[in-house]
């Protein structure tokens, strides 16, 4: 079994990338799906953010309103490291117990672990192979603003509160350039999918 990271920054085009390893074979486990269910009410981590944060942050059947989660965390680096530290040690465990399942399966399988915190937080080191999906800056903020309806004070806000992606791909084993057209982005995907799969075998 072969673990590998994928990241990039927001706005990058991430999520297609990960549809595609997905529908060439790979097993694909989202942090992000994670975060939403440690964040489901009742939840102990659910319990520590509403502590943390107040009730102001809860929507009117108690689940956390994200987006204004967002908006508190985004503009505040002391809450957003507290954040990621309250959330990131569990969706790592939880990806862990989830490939740990899947060592089941044939033992050339790539397991995909979706973070866009993973070189952020220090997960990077425990991939075998890390991807990363590079935009350029102005790219991310128009996308990010037409997808999410954010204003560019909004969107720049999210876009500063990651690493730099000419600066992720220095930590990349493979850089996906998301610069052009869909179709450029699916090759590279590809070529990319078929040299871990020749990886995974050599090590099965």
């Amino acid at each position: 079994m072969l673990l590998v990271g994928l990241t990039g920054g927001i706005a990058s085009g991430k999520s297609l990338v990960a549809r595609v390893l997905q529908d060439l074979g790979a097993r694909l486990i989202d942090a992000d799906r994670i975060v939403h269910e440690l964040l489901e009410p009742g939840q102990q981590a659910w319990q520590e953010v509403r502590n943390h944060f107040g009730d102001g942050i809860l929507l009117t059947d108690g689940c956390i309103d994200r987006r204004k989660l967002g908006e508190i965390v985004f503009n505040d680096e002391e809450k957003r490291t507290w954040l990621n530290g309250c959330l990131h040690p569990r969706v790592f465990d939880a990806f862990l117990a989830q490939a740990r399942h899947l060592a089941s399966r044939p033992q050339d399988t790539i397991v995909v672990l979706d973070a866009a915190l993973l070189i952020e937080t220090g997960y990077h080191r425990k991939m075998d192979r890390v991807i990363v999906v590079y935009a350029g800056p102005e790219q991310q903020l128009e996308r990010l603003m037409a997808r999410d309806n954010f204003t560019e004070a909004q969107a720049l806000a999210r876009i500063r509160s990651q690493m730099p992606l000419v600066e992720k791909r220095g930590y990349a084993d493979y850089v996906i350039d998301n610069t052009g057209t869909r179709e450029r982005t699916e090759l590279q995907v590809r070529d990319v999918y078929a040299k871990l799969k020749q990886e995974a075998m050599r090590a099965s």
